[in-house]
């Protein structure tokens, strides 16, 4: 069954999500990005990009003819990805097939509809009997 793990309290969503993606990188973890909005895709893109040169995290879109030899991937869709590892979500919805991939990570930021939007995410999952973590992103406890 898949994890589920939910970071909450982002100050800076994208900000946390590339943070994220680098400690999973760092674990030679293969991992997706769903971003369906394009928006959010670019701004993490260039957040990637915008990393130290010495903890630079290779990535392109899931459509990209690299997808296959690049361990982060970029995907406005679900429907034809090459690993089923790890799940991040950057849309405010559930996203589709999320069971398939063996844990799933939700990044939440401050934002009253963001915060909303997560909590009906949560509910979700723990309905379906998912086990749900939670994780502050803030620093306090």
């Amino acid at each position: 069954m898949t994890q589920v793990f939910f970071y909450h309290n982002a100050a800076n969503r994208i900000g946390a999500t590339a943070a994220l993606i680098g400690k999973a990188c760092a674990q030679k973890k293969a991992l997706l990005v769903y971003a369906p909005d394009a928006d959010i895709a670019a701004a993490l893109d260039r957040q990637l990009w915008a990393q130290a040169p010495t903890s630079f995290i290779p990535h392109v879109a899931a459509d990209s003819p690299l997808a296959e030899e690049t361990p982060v991937l970029i995907a406005s869709s679900l429907e034809s990805v090459p690993h089923d590892e790890r799940l991040f979500n950057l849309s405010n919805d559930v996203p589709p097939g999320f069971s398939r991939f063996a844990s799933l990570i939700e990044i939440v930021g401050q934002g009253e509809e963001e915060r909303a939007d997560g909590r009906q995410r949560a509910r979700f999952y723990k309905n379906r009997g998912y086990a749900v973590r939670y994780l502050d992103c803030s620093g306090k406890n």
